[in-house]
């Protein structure tokens, strides 16, 4: 999901696409979105059922709330048309349904710390949604610049948030399967963040922002 200050990368192409093809992908994309959406709520909603607790109860609003902000968001002054940027972004926000728990797991910290870094993370990116607003989306696009909030910490703070949950997971949910696609998904996350960068360090303002916010995803790493 577009996590960056512009809620996405701008252009991915030297030249603006026809307004048509603009149209088009947005809807697409809006589409994608509330089908990813719509069965990340689906399944929260299912662990509350089963499973009542603060951190369910965040993870229902952090996965409903896009699903809002994809109806009522912005129309995007530009789009990319890049295949690979869309398979990037369709790719980074599907890849943690693969992670299923099986058996009774045997937590590597006490299930209480576990839950605190998983708040953590949540509230991190419910923080990066918030601030995103209307501007909310997953692939790379250009619907203004945000420096607010969690942005001021680094430059994809949602990224950050779905990280530090996944760890929270995994600690609770210890799995070879389960690092495995935690793996596989943080690195397509940085991919995306190195796509988007290199198109959005065109633009001055992100530029700035930039020299401003030095890490793009860890604090002190990267």
């Amino acid at each position: 999901m577009n996590s960056g200050p512009y809620g996405a990368a701008s252009l991915g192409a030297n030249a603006p696409a026809p307004w048509r093809w603009l149209d088009v992908a947005d809807v697409v994309e809006r589409v994608v979105v509330l089908g990813l959406y719509a069965n990340f709520a689906y399944r929260a909603l299912v662990g509350f059922t089963e499973h009542l607790s603060l951190v369910t109860v965040l993870l229902i609003v952090s996965e409903v709330l896009p699903v809002i902000l994809i109806i009522c968001r912005g129309r995007a002054q530009a789009m990319s048309l890049k295949p690979l940027d869309w398979i990037l972004a369709v790719a980074g926000t599907s890849a943690p349904l693969l992670v299923r728990t099986t058996g009774a797991p045997v937590p590597l910290l006490s299930l209480d710390v576990c839950a605190v870094i998983m708040l953590a993370g949540i509230f991190t990116q419910v923080s990066a949604k918030v601030v995103l607003w209307r501007s909310f989306g997953i692939v790379a696009a250009n619907r203004g610049v945000k420096v607010e909030g969690p942005y001021a910490l680094v430059r994809h703070p949602m990224y950050l948030g779905y990280t530090i949950t996944h760890l929270g997971f995994l600690l609770s949910h210890p799995s070879i399967r389960t690092f495995v696609f935690y793996a596989i998904a943080l690195s397509l996350q940085i991919a995306r963040i190195m796509r988007e960068e290199k198109v959005l360090m065109r633009d001055p303002g992100y530029e700035a922002y930039a020299s401003r916010v030095r890490y793009r995803l860890i604090p002190g790493l990267f």
